[in-house]
C-alpha cells in the first residue's frame, strides 16, 4: 500500500481535476462554449448595424414627414407589384386562356424594359429641374448628385437637355465642359424626369441636397411639377464586344 504521505491532498486533487476540465472539455462544455460564441458574434453583429444606422435626430419634423410619406409610397407600390405579379400568377396556372395571358405579359415585360434601357419615348407624371447658375455652382458634380437623388427618388426615366436619355450605363465627366454620354452640355442644365412628382421634389429640396448646394454656390434651382412630362430622346445600346448569354 501507498503511504498515506505519498497520497496527494484533496486541494491538490480538485486542482488536478479543474485542470484536466480544461485541456480536456467534455461535450456539454463545448456546447456552452459555442453558444457564447454565438451570442458574442450576434452581439457585436447588432452593435455594428446600429452604428452604421443613419441618424436621424438632427432633421427637422418637415423632412422626417417627408421620409416616412416617401417610405410609404415605395411601400405601396410594392404591395402593388406584388399583387400584381400573384393575379399573373394564378391566371398562369389555373386560366383558360393560359397563352394569351403569357403572350400579354410578355408585351407588357417587354414595354417596360424597353422604357428601363430608354429604347422608347415615353411620358407621364413627373418634374422639370432646371439648374442655373455660374460654372462653380453648375459642375459636372452637380449633374451627378442631381442624377442619384432622382433615381434614390424612384425616377423611372431622366432625360438631360432634351438631348441624353439616362440609362444604367450614363457616365458624366467634366472634360470639355458637362459631359453625358459622350455630349457636352449647356447651361442651364434641364432635367426632365418621370416619377411621382411630390417625391422626386423633396429628393431635391431635402436639406444639403441639390437646391441647398446650388444655392450656396451661388445658383439657382427650379422645380417644376407636372402631370405630362414628355422624353422623347433615346438611347442606342452598343453591341457588346466580350459579354454573350450565360
Amino acid at each position: 500500500m501507498p503511504d498515506q504521505a505519498d497520497l496527494p491532498k484533496p486541494e491538490q486533487r480538485g486542482l488536478r481535476q479543474l485542470a484536466r476540465r480544461f485541456i480536456r472539455p467534455t461535450g456539454g462544455q463545448l456546447l456552452v462554449a459555442g453558444i457564447l460564441l454565438l451570442c458574442g458574434l450576434a452581439v457585436t453583429l447588432q452593435i455594428r448595424t446600429l452604428g452604421q444606422q443613419q441618424d436621424y435626430s438632427s432633421l427637422r419634423r418637415t423632412e422626417l414627414i417627408s421620409i416616412l410619406d416617401d417610405l410609404t409610397a415605395e411601400s405601396r407600390r410594392l404591395e402593388a407589384q406584388v399583387a400584381e405579379l400573384e393575379r399573373t400568377q394564378s391566371e398562369l396556372r389555373t386560366g383558360v386562356d393560359r397563352q394569351r395571358v403569357a403572350r400579354d405579359e410578355v408585351e407588357r415585360r417587354s414595354s417596360e424594359l424597353a422604357i428601363l434601357a430608354g429604347t422608347v419615348p415615353a411620358r407621364g407624371e413627373g418634374i422639370r429641374v432646371v439648374i442655373s447658375g455660374p460654372a462653380e455652382a453648375v459642375r459636372d458634380s452637380t449633374l451627378l448628385d442631381a442624377l442619384e437623388e432622382l433615381r434614390d427618388a424612384g425616377a423611372e426615366v431622366i432625360e438631360v437637355n432634351d438631348q441624353v436619355r439616362v440609362v444604367a450605363s450614363s457616365w458624366v465627366t467634366s472634360a470639355g465642359g458637362i459631359t453625358l454620354d459622350g455630349v457636352r452640355l449647356q447651361r442651364p442644365i434641364v432635367l426632365d424626369a418621370i416619377g411621382d412628382p411630390h417625391a422626386l421634389s423633396e429628393a431635391l429640396n431635402f436639406r444639403g441636397g441639390l437646391v441647398s448646394q446650388v444655392g450656396d454656390a451661388g445658383g439657382s434651382v427650379d422645380i417644376t411639377q407636372s402631370e405630362a412630362v414628355e422624353i422623347a430622346a433615346v438611347h442606342t445600346p452598343a453591341t457588346p464586344r466580350y459579354a454573350v448569354p450565360g
